[in-house]
Parts: structure tokens; C-alpha cells; sequence
């Protein structure tokens, strides 16, 4: 990444005078302009945590080709042309220290920074590049001076410029029509010997209303693990608060017509949508009718090892649909839909989906063995398999952004059910833009909502 932010960089010109004795010359004007990296390599590279303070990074033995315009003035000559710059041993050092401010942003900054070039060799081209390169080697070392003093203002405005970006960053995600979901960091990174933790709120919120879940969360522990580069762990109370923001907000409750049903069941269910016209049989109907499904309560959820599972408690009404007259309610019950919910990585998101387990009708126990309740329950049940479960499915695609900086992807990516916590096994990959970028800085690949929300507290 600091290779390809190098290469996008805007070097400024260097400029100087130097007396060249051997050629009697007082003074030589020189300014080395438009200087492009077009090479850059860091051979031998480390990153190290430094115990409650940051990342050092280590770097030397590095190279760099370089061209550039250039132009030099003295008493006796003036000339114009351009030149290779090609520099070695370059060795750079520094602590990155990451912290937190106000909002539960992540701040980035320099400390510490030691940059050297210890070899420069100049190759002048033009008309007279046989005489300048004659002389090229007492220029080298005025050169490597400039470059030396400009090398930590450069890599330090760089880190600051980074910064500023993270500092614009919205910690508040749109998921959805109904729901926001916060990721700001509650602490400051910890960062031991061995591994950075982030400590991040991961609340879901309905859209215009900032207020905590009625709930607390519990605390978990990560297990002590280093086959993966990066370990996220999602509690049980980031679904739960999902689940109570999407209730709150209506997006449980459904309406659909006979029409849309059977439409969607002959898709799902092998051409078996014609199941529908055996309920207006069990209720003498011929007009068509709609279905209401509307949670009662939030969906529970409930995590433990190996099982991830979703109760939804809700009603389901059945109403005529009449062009003429109001809609009247033909039946209305109860009900809670038992689901597994199965997880998999796609892209930078966690996608999950539902599978019905079992369904069962809220009944006094003296109505249960009526044959019209059993039957009613059986074709209920068919159609929260065949044709709401898919509905629900196909919205929930969308699924959750998982914290990853721009550019970066996950690569060999797991993921465990474990007691009230999920946890997500992963590696990281670096993605190289297929076309430069005229900037360095950049977080598009995030999900970020407009800037009403900035400056906003924590809650």
C-alpha cells in the first residue's frame, strides 16, 4: 500500500546551488522538477507491535527509479534536460499510534520518524549528457541531503492527510430502509506484544432514532488464536439489537395477495401454488383474499455452540379482498416460527439466510385436534416455507458490512457459532486498484451516510 501510495505522490521540486571547484565554477543553480517514482521496492519490510503505544514499521535495503526534469544555471552556462534518478539503501522507521477521538473514530499518527537514502546516482540525458554525467557524482551528495530532510515531512503530511480522511469517516452505517447500525469504537485500540484489538459498538439503531436497546450486552472473550491474520467476534446482542430495530421500525409486518403468494409459491415449490385455493375451500370463499403476517414481539436470538437460531413470534390474519367493500377479516391467529440461520462471507459482508425448523399455532390445547386448525397449520406452515421464508431471504442478501478498511478483502474466511457470540477467522488481501487513482486517499468502499449525522456524540 505505501509502494502504491509512493507512486501516486506529488514530489515536490528539488532545488539547490553547488560550487564545482574541480571545474573552477563558483556556484551552479540546480532544480530538478515533474519527479516521477516510476519504481519503488521495499525488499525487507517488518511491522511490530510496541506494547500500549502503536505499529512500528521497519523498512531498508530499499530502491527507487526515478525521472525528472531538470535545469541548471551558472556564469558560464545555463542548460535544460532531463535525467534517471536511481536511489538505494533506502531505510525508513517509525511508530504509527492509533488511538480514538470524541465521535469513536479512529485516529492515526507519526511518531518517531527516521527516513535515510544512503546511495543516489544521477544520469543526466541531452545534448551535453556526457559532460554532466562527468560531473554527476559531486552533485549526488547535495542531493541525497535535500532528499534526506524531505523525506519525514513528506511521510508525515502523508499520515496526516490519512488521518484528516479517517477523522471525515461516518461511524453510523445505513443498512436499510429502517435501521442504522453504529461502529464506533468505544475505546482506544489495545495493543499488546501480539495482536491490536478493536473494541467496536456494533448497535443497530431505527432510522431517526439514536436510543439503546432496552438490553444490555454480555461480555465476551475472543479465544487465543493466530492461524488467521484477523478474528472478528459479533455478540449475541449485535442480532439482538438488529432484531429490536427492525421491530421497532415495522419491517417485520408483510402484506401480501393471494396473487403474489401462489406466484411466488409456483417459483419455490415445484408448481404446487394452486395449495392457496384450498384454504378459500376450508372457508366456502370465492373472492381472493390477502395474508397479514406481523411480528408480536421481536425475533428471539439465540446463539450457542454449533446453533444459530431465530424465533419469530407473530400473528398471521386473513382478510377478503374485495374491489367493492372493506376488507374483512376471515381468520386470525398466533403462531412462532422456529429458524436456523446460516452464515457465509460474500464479498465484505456477512450473509445470512433462514431455514424453518418447526412452526406451531397458538391454540388452546381443546382446539388442536380440530381438523380444519390442523389442516390450517399444515398449509400455513407450507407457505412460511415455501414462500415467506424466500421473501425474507432474498431481502436479508443484502447482509451486514463487516469493519474492513478500503481496499482491503478477506481471504480463507471461517466462521463459528460459539456460546452468545459468533466469531469470523479470516485473512487480509491488499487490492491493488486495476487503475491509478489520483489520490491516495480514498474510503468509497465504505457504506456512508450523508453528513447529517457528523459531530454527532456517541451515544
Amino acid at each position: 500500500m505505501i509502494e502504491q501510495m509512493i507512486k501516486e505522490r506529488n514530489i515536490p521540486d528539488l532545488k539547490g546551488s553547488e560550487s564545482l571547484e574541480f571545474l573552477k565554477v563558483d556556484y551552479v543553480n540546480y532544480n530538478f522538477s515533474n519527479i516521477k517514482i516510476n519504481a519503488f521496492s521495499f525488499p525487507n519490510t517488518s511491522l511490530a507491535f510496541v506494547p500500549g503505544v502503536g505499529i512500528k514499521a521497519l523498512t531498508n535495503h530499499g530502491t527507487a527509479n526515478i525521472s525528472t526534469n531538470w535545469d541548471v544555471k551558472s556564469p558560464l552556462f545555463q542548460d535544460t534536460g532531463g535525467a534517471d534518478l536511481f536511489l538505494s539503501g533506502i531505510y525508513f522507521t517509525g511508530i504509527l499510534i492509533l488511538a480514538q477521538n470524541d465521535f469513536g473514530q479512529p485516529t492515526l499518527k507519526l511518531q518517531d520518524c527516521y527516513a535515510q537514502v544512503s546511495h543516489a546516482h544521477v544520469s543526466f540525458t541531452g545534448e551535453l549528457s556526457v559532460l554532466y554525467n562527468s560531473f554527476a557524482e559531486p552533485m549526488e551528495k547535495p542531493i541525497l541531503k535535500n532528499l534526506n530532510e524531505m523525506l519525514c515531512p513528506i511521510i508525515t503530511g502523508e499520515v496526516e492527510a490519512l488521518n484528516a480522511n479517517l477523522s471525515m469517516l461516518e461511524v453510523l452505517t445505513k443498512i436499510d430502509n429502517y435501521t442504522l447500525l453504529d461502529y464506533s469504537l468505544m475505546s482506544s485500540p489495545e495493543i499488546t506484544e501480539n495482536y491490536i484489538d478493536l473494541n467496536l459498538k456494533g448497535v443497530f439503531y431505527p432510522l431517526e432514532n439514536l436510543t439503546d436497546p432496552p438490553f444490555s450486552p454480555l461480555p465476551f472473550v475472543l479465544p487465543e488464536r493466530s492461524d488467521s491474520m484477523f478474528y472478528i467476534g459479533i455478540s449475541e446482542y449485535f442480532f439482538k439489537s438488529a432484531s429490536f430495530a427492525h421491530f421497532t421500525a415495522g419491517a417485520f409486518n408483510i402484506t401480501l395477495s393471494t396473487k403474489e403468494i401462489s406466484s411466488h409459491l409456483v417459483r419455490h415449490s415445484q408448481g404446487v401454488g394452486n395449495v392457496l385455493s384450498r384454504i378459500a375451500e376450508i372457508y366456502i370463499l370465492s373472492q381472493p383474499f390477502m395474508v397479514r403476517i406481523m411480528a408480536t414481539e421481536p425475533p428471539v436470538i439465540s446463539l450457542l455452540p454449533g446453533n444459530f437460531t431465530l424465533d419469530i413470534p407473530a400473528s398471521i390474519v386473513i382478510l377478503t379482498q374485495s374491489e367493492n367493500s372493506t376488507a374483512e377479516t376471515i381468520v386470525s391467529m398466533d403462531f412462532v416460527a422456529s429458524t436456523s440461520v446460516s452464515l457465509v462471507i460474500l464479498g465484505q459482508r456477512l450473509i445470512c439466510s433462514l431455514s424453518l425448523n418447526r412452526f406451531r399455532l397458538s391454540l388452546p390445547e381443546s382446539n388442536r385436534s380440530n381438523i380444519e386448525v390442523l389442516r390450517f397449520e399444515n398449509i400455513l406452515s407450507f407457505i412460511l416455507h415455501f414462500g415467506i421464508l424466500p421473501l425474507a431471504n432474498a431481502k436479508l442478501q443484502q447482509g451486514f458490512p463487516l469493519p474492513n478498511p478500503h481496499k482491503i478483502s478477506f481471504v480463507n474466511s471461517d466462521i463459528e457459532v460459539l456460546e452468545h457470540f459468533l466469531l469470523i477467522s479470516t485473512d487480509l488481501k491488499y487490492e491493488t486498484p486495476l487503475k491509478q487513482q489520483p489520490s491516495f486517499y480514498g474510503w468509497e468502499g465504505l457504506n456512508l451516510i450523508s453528513g447529517r449525522w457528523r459531530g454527532k456524540s456517541v451515544p
